[in-house]
């Protein structure tokens, strides 16, 4: 595997040819709310309001007015999924706690109903859902109960932190481009199955890699193939062990994933004409970061 490359940072910014717009999502037409006139004259039934498709809904959210670098309109619904610890969920909570984010947890998915992540959910007043169902875990959900569970919660969008299983193509095809991971390397190095905590940070120092950095990116059916959103720089020293590294890429995981997110719900991530997704800035939304 060759070597990550040089920071991005140190690389001048140029303009991009973007589409503001992402690619129509295909999924069913909104069903039609009260009355619905029938083509026939002076003909007129009645239909019960139903329930617009969360997708179309998520998918007017993103392309909304293009973007409002303030944040502005109703506060994104989010669901976290972590198997561990939790620590990237805790810093996009407070980050929204904080104003930071402009949008809420409503949901925590693990298959470890024990670990700190959910913990620390149920001690904030967090629901937590056990996915998948095993033995370990027999009070687990199948996949039509989640996808219910995260409809229920009107979940906007959902962000993987730390969470060791794939994620079910069912799931990938409710919300297509609004799942989003993060990965302690610079993929596409160091990524796909088997490549988790530890383990990624000691194979980098082994490989003898100058840089290493979080990534974050969207997710697909497979392990870590998604479309790379955000990435941060680490560099790997001489004397490192994978123990020193993985503490300042986590460090770096705290800031970038929050950043990551704050865009996301400020409806600032556009993708380029060739399926590259890219965050507009804050300040000045004709830079992109």
């Amino acid at each position: 595997m060759e070597a990550a490359a040089a920071p991005p940072s140190l690389r001048p910014r140029r303009s991009l040819s973007i589409n503001p717009d992402p690619a129509p999502r295909p999924g069913p037409k909104p069903r039609p709310w009260g009355l619905a006139a029938n083509r026939q004259a002076n003909a007129v039934r009645c239909e019960l309001p139903r329930r617009p498709d969360p997708r179309l809904l998520r998918a007017r959210a993103m392309v909304g007015d293009g973007g409002d670098a303030a944040g502005a309109g109703r506060r994104k619904r989010l669901a976290v999924f972590v198997s561990g610890g939790g620590s990237n969920f805790r810093a996009i909570h407070e980050a929204a706690l904080a104003g930071e984010v402009h949008g809420d947890v409503v949901a925590l998915v693990t298959d470890k109903p024990g670990c700190g992540g959910a913990e620390y959910a149920r001690s904030n007043g967090i629901p937590v859902v056990v996915f998948p169902k095993s033995k370990s875990a027999p009070e687990g959900v199948s996949v039509p109960e989640l996808l219910h569970t995260l409809r229920e919660h009107e979940v906007d969008f959902v962000l993987l932190a730390g969470y060791l299983k794939l994620i079910p193509a069912e799931l990938v095809r409710e919300y297509p481009r609004f799942i989003l991971n993060i990965h302690p390397s610079l993929l596409p190095a160091f990524g796909g199955k088997g490549y988790y905590g530890l383990k990624v940070h000691t194979a980098v120092v082994a490989s003898g890699a100058r840089y290493s950095g979080p990534t974050v990116h969207f997710v697909d059916e497979h392990y870590d193939t998604g479309k790379t959103l955000a990435q941060r720089v680490v560099p790997v020293f001489a004397d490192d062990t994978p123990e020193l590294l993985a503490a300042r890429v986590l460090h770096e995981e705290h800031q970038v994933y929050v950043e990551a997110v704050a865009a996301l719900c400020d409806d600032r991530i556009v993708w380029r004409e060739d399926g590259v997704p890219l965050i507009k800035s804050r300040l000045n939304p004709d830079v992109y970061l």
